[in-house]
């Protein structure tokens, strides 16, 4: 029986552990720092359980060291460092820690001690990487990406019309980083919530879509001149959002009220955390689309494009996101303790789209598990 190591148990980290002890050739190591998340992990068949400061790098190596695999599920803002001690500890890691720094620039020391780091390995990034990977890899020449993702309610409820199944942090730093695209070969920054359009999706209906920094290691690993992430919302979030931006309210200076120092986002988060809290139980989705204009090997223009729309599991209770996000993270664990994948670097997923037996297996897991993420391709 193999044994994999869940850095983080938190709402995604839960379900990973979850989907990985199903398995009967695997055992799991749920390791966190917070005594309720790992609660409601404990007594479960073949989960073990462990409290530990994951912020220290010492604590990382030592909770991994008698482990076969590592699944990172940690903060974003520990993400980076979690990874460089699991690369040091010589563990194999699925990853879906969204750092903010660049984890390609731990492939040196990847492929120095031999490990296989799967990173970005979520929805977006993650799914959104494969299915560029995949679209480029098929494409004489790739001339344009895009990828649209959101989460949102299934209902839509004034006056944000928005409800956060993660961290309202990580939501406002989706609204005040700028997005990095690719221009004409060339990456530009543009600012968050900026060129919104308006697009339809089957089940869904009207969303909007902004510009958002969700490119990441794309940027870096394929070659297509023109290519963006773009976020979904529901039609007029973005104006809300920006008119909260601009007034100074996702401001990290402090301002003094009443001679009282107040940092204004720490404030906004604390009541978006309220206003945009899920009520347990009720439905949200996922949707994403990818799409990759290119020329076949005739020279003729070809278009790949990836659909997903997802939605709480009625039976479970996950959320979507939680599923869209665990599920491809929990299945490529799978594959780096049973040997399916394993060359060594930081890999994320679009540079191991090519492998049929890593892209079949993917996908036909997801479908398993109620989640498709359908390709169509349209010639001329």
């Amino acid at each position: 029986m193999k044994t994999i190591a869940i850095l983080g148990c938190g709402l995604v980290g839960s379900v990973i552990a979850r989907d990985l002890a199903a398995d009967e050739s695997i055992s799991v190591l749920a390791v966190d720092a917070s005594e309720n998340s790992l609660r409601r992990l404990e007594g479960l068949t073949r989960i073990d359980v462990r409290q530990a400061d994951l912020s220290s790098a010492d604590a990382v190596r030592d909770v991994v060291s008698g482990v076969d695999a590592v699944v990172g599920a940690v903060p974003g803002w520990m993400g980076l460092q979690t990874l460089r001690a699991v690369i040091e500890a010589g563990k194999p890691i699925s990853d879906i820690s969204f750092s903010p720094e660049n984890p390609l620039d731990l492939d040196a020391l990847a492929k120095e001690r031999g490990v296989t780091a799967v990173v970005d390995c979520g929805v977006s990034p993650g799914l959104s990487n494969l299915a560029i990977g995949r679209a480029v890899s098929r494409l004489t020449k790739a001339d344009r990406a895009v990828i649209y993702v959101g989460g949102l309610p299934s209902e839509r409820y004034w006056p944000f019309e928005y409800r956060s199944v993660f961290s309202p942090t990580d939501v406002i730093e989706e609204y005040t980083r700028p997005a990095r695209l690719r221009e004409a070969g060339e990456t530009v920054v543009r600012e968050a919530l900026s060129e919104v359009e308006l697009l339809d999706f089957g089940g869904v209906g009207t969303l909007e879509a902004f510009n958002s920094d969700g490119l990441r290691t794309l940027l870096d690993t394929v070659d297509v001149p023109w290519m963006k992430e773009k976020t979904l919302r529901y039609p007029g979030h973005a104006d809300r959002m920006r008119m909260l931006r601009e007034t100074g309210l996702f401001s990290d200076e402090p301002v003094s009220v009443d001679g009282v120092s107040v940092v204004p986002r720490r404030l906004t988060e604390k009541l978006m955390f309220e206003i945009w809290r899920r009520p347990e139980k009720e439905p949200e989705l996922t949707v994403l689309r990818v799409v990759v204009e290119g020329r076949d090997k005739t020279g003729a223009p070809q278009t790949y494009t990836y659909d997903l729309l997802d939605r709480t599991d009625p039976t479970t209770g996950w959320t979507s996101m939680a599923r869209t996000t665990g599920f491809p993270c929990a299945i490529m664990a799978r594959m780096l303790v049973d040997g399916t994948y394993g060359e060594p670097g930081v890999k994320p997923p679009e540079l191991f789209a090519a492998n049929d037996a890593v892209y079949d297996r993917m996908l036909a897991e997801l479908d398993r598990r109620g989640v498709e993420l359908r390709e169509t391709v349209r010639r001329g």
